[in-house]
């Protein structure tokens, strides 16, 4: 009894969170359809607020916003959907649920191996020599493509260390869920910023004492 309260509770956790996932897909992408006004406000409030560099942070933020979505969501529906296809062409039963399962977990950065690896292990078991090889190489493929991908695309555009918008997105996502991945980039990038950017005033203002009378 004690084992099949814990199996229903399991199931509906991850149920729940499936749930959650799609429909945070569903909010980004009404977001994302308005997201060109959505942006201009950003702009037109910020550097209202605090001149050129208001503008500057406007700026930084929504390229984080799209550097996350790129280097993070994208290469996991890229590595989901190369591994859905490997999966239907092997004949692997419930192909689908298994890439969804592949998407979720890329996307928590656990990686793809945890059901990639059980999938090389059933088609070496199922099929026939050379068929079977050829999937193990698509599937490391499919297992390298996040760090060829993932350095490349999380980085571009921004201009902060790709590590600053890394931590700052799982950070994130493990406070707050898929939104966290936005969030905890774009607030950890502004930190980060605003740092620097006290770091380089910081002397002027030292070798200029004159300045503060």
């Amino acid at each position: 009894r004690t084992m099949g309260s814990w199996l229903l509770s399991a199931a509906a956790g991850v149920g729940f969170g499936i749930l959650q996932f799609i429909i945070a897909i569903f909010i980004a992408g009404f977001l994302l359809a308005g997201s060109e006004a959505g942006a201009k406000a950003a702009h037109a409030i910020a550097s209202r607020l605090a001149g050129a560099k208001g503008a500057r942070f406007a700026r930084l933020a929504e390229s984080t916003v799209r550097s996350v979505t790129k280097g993070i969501l994208g290469v996991a529906l890229i590595q989901s959907l190369l591994a859905g296809v490997g999966f239907m062409v092997m004949g692997i039963p419930a192909a689908g649920l298994w890439a969804l399962l592949c998407l979720l977990l890329s996307v928590i950065q656990i990686g793809v191996l945890p059901v990639i690896l059980p999938m090389v292990i059933y088609v070496f078991s199922t099929a026939e020599p050379t068929p079977a090889f050829i999937f193990l190489v698509w599937s490391i493929f499919i297992t390298l493509v996040d760090n060829i991908l993932k350095p490349i695309m999380l980085g571009r555009g921004v201009e902060v260390p790709m590590a600053v918008i890394f931590v700052g997105a799982i950070g994130g996502f493990i406070s707050s869920g898929i939104i966290g991945l936005f969030v905890g980039a774009v607030v950890l990038v502004l930190g980060y910023t605003l740092f620097i950017t006290w770091l380089d005033e910081l002397p002027d203002k030292q070798d200029n004492p004159a300045n503060g009378l």
